[in-house]
This record gives C-alpha cells, sequence and structure tokens, in this order.
C-alpha cells in the first residue's frame, strides 16, 4: 500500500506524505520500499515536501545498516547492495547544485547516520556558511561523524536553541568530558527549557555516569513525569555504565597480579 502511494503520481499529496513518513518504519521497509522512497527523494519532478520527507525516511535502515554490518541479514531489512545504492544516490542528490536547500539539508541528516568520507567536508562547509539552517544541521550531523569536538563545544555557546539542544546532544553521545560544566549548568538551571534539559540529562549520564547519579537524584523525583522519567533512565544507564568500567578495571587488575606472578 505504500509502495502504491508513493508510487502513484495522481494520488492524494497529503497520502503520499503519509506513505513516505510511514514507509520509512524498521518494522515495514524492505528493498522495494527503500527504492521508492530513493526514487522519489532523486525525482526533480516531484513536489519538494514530498522528497524532502522521502530523504528523512531513509534516516532509520541507513542506520540499521551501518550498526549491524549484515553480519546477520535478519537484523538489516534492506540488502548491502540496496544500502550502497542509497549512500550512492544520496550524495549525488546532495552534491547537485540544482537541488533544493531543504531537501539538501535533509540528505545530509538521513545520509550521516552511516557516515562516509564525504560528509566531513560537507558538516565543516554547512557550519561555516554562517546559515543557521545549515549550522543547525551541521551540529545535528556531527552527532553522527567524529572529528567536530571543538566545534560542538563552540555550538554550546549558540544563542540559537535549536543548535544549543543539537550540540548538548552530540556532546553527550560523544561522552565530552569538556561540555561536562556546561551541562551541568543546564541541568541546575531551573530556567532552561525543558527540551534542553531532558537533552543535558541523557548527555550528562553518558559524560560522567558516576557523578550524574549524584546531580540527578533530585530531577527523578520531579513532578514534571517526563523529566522524572528522562532523570530516571539516566541514572539507569549511569549505574549500568559505572559497573561496566568497575568490572573492565577489575579485570584489568587481575590480569596484572596473573603476569606479575607468571614473572616472578
Amino acid at each position: 500500500m505504500f509502495q502504491e502511494a508513493l508510487s502513484d503520481r495522481c494520488a492524494n499529496e497529503s497520502d503520499r506524505l503519509a506513505a513516505a513518513s510511514l514507509a520509512g518504519d524498521l518494522t515495514v521497509i524492505d528493498n522495494d520500499l527503500a527504492d521508492a522512497l530513493l526514487a522519489v527523494a532523486g525525482n526533480a519532478n516531484e513536489p519538494e515536501p514530498l522528497r524532502v520527507q522521502a530523504a528523512i525516511s531513509l534516516g532509520p535502515v541507513l542506520e540499521q545498516a551501518y550498526t549491524f554490518e549484515f553480519e546477520d541479514p535478519d537484523d538489516v531489512p534492506i540488502t548491502e547492495p540496496t544500502f550502497r545504492n542509497i549512500q550512492d544516490s544520496l550524495r549525488k542528490i546532495y552534491l547537485d547544485n540544482r537541488t533544493p536547500k531543504e531537501l539538501r539539508r535533509r540528505v545530509l541528516e538521513a545520509s550521516v547516520r552511516a557516515p562516509e568520507a564525504w560528509h566531513r567536508d560537507a558538516i565543516g562547509d554547512a557550519y561555516s556558511s554562517g546559515d543557521n539552517e545549515w549550522m543547525l544541521t551541521a551540529v545535528f550531523s556531527m552527532g553522527w561523524v567524529r572529528g567536530f569536538d571543538d566545534r560542538i563545544l563552540a555550538a554550546l555557546k549558540s544563542a540559537d536553541l535549536e543548535i544549543h539542544y543539537e550540540a548538548v546532544k552530540a556532546a553527550g553521545n560523544w561522552e565530552l568530558d569538556a561540555a561536562w560544566s556546561h551541562i551541568v549548568g543546564l541541568v541546575n538551571d531551573a530556567g532552561t527549557p525543558k527540551p534542553l534539559l531532558l537533552a543535558a540529562i541523557d548527555a550528562a549520564g553518558s559524560i560522567r555516569p558516576a557523578e550524574a547519579r549524584i546531580i540527578l537524584v533530585d530531577l527523578a523525583d520531579s513532578d514534571d513525569e517526563e523529566i522524572a522519567e528522562a532523570a530516571d533512565e539516566a541514572m539507569s544507564m549511569a549505574e549500568a555504565a559505572s559497573d561496566e568500567d568497575e568490572e573492565e578495571d577489575n579485570d584489568d587488575e587481575a590480569d596484572d597480579i596473573d603476569i606479575n606472578k607468571w614473572i616472578n
């Protein structure tokens, strides 16, 4: 049904938009649906909003394929040739100067979920453009592509709430310790906007798990259910991370003892 709606240019545009959105769900997407989304995204004769949504919907399956690397075919709903074709096609769409700005932005945001070499220059150019929308896309992308620590830290100072939000998420994703004081400040500031606070809570648990459990304990009792749930989840993940680090340290210590015994 989704594929038919995507392929039928006589169908109602709102129906096609809905189909493009739903087709990206990992429970339904397959090679055929991925090809249909890609065909729409790359067709200059299709309505721009539909092309944009088609590109966005390819992001989750790219991430899934990149994460599991096709070691088990059951883990990824598309084949490796389809994955490669999506990557190559999105790159061509992005590099085509005739591609509308909004579509180029969404193509970059979708494609970085399976990072490639060309993304570094694309992100750098977007961030340096001076255009707030491109900078937002760049900072979002920095959360998926390594090597932009300094620019993430700079983006934490942005007055643009959306850029600031994406910078916090990126800092948490890469566990940037240099961002810790800023993250703590957001968590402790009663005036922090809720979306930014939720991102900071998550980042705190990633950057310094042991300390995060201390600073988040009060938020876990918040009257706001969403904030309390986020803090509780971050504390649980932080505890698991701390336990894992402790186990690794104990294993390393045991290995050192064994080596010393062997040497003696």
